[in-house]
């Protein structure tokens, strides 16, 4: 059997309209993952847990197993 665990990240969108870039800024997602890793989770996925009307994420979980 298998534990689940989760972990939001954010995003941020800098700027507005067609002509700003919309760029995106994404959360210490990588460190997140690899310290879990050292901890025996293994990444499965991400699920967004927010978004804007857009369509644009800004909350995703990142999705841990470990085997109990």
């Amino acid at each position: 059997m298998y534990k689940y665990e989760y972990e939001t990240v954010c995003y941020t969108l800098d700027g507005w309209g067609p002509l700003s870039g919309n760029d995106y800024q994404i959360g210490e997602y990588r460190s997140i993952i690899d310290n879990r890793a050292k901890n025996g989770w293994r990444f499965v996925g991400c699920i967004p847990t927010r978004q804007r009307g857009t369509g644009h994420t800004e909350e995703m979980d990142l999705v841990f197993e470990k085997e109990e």
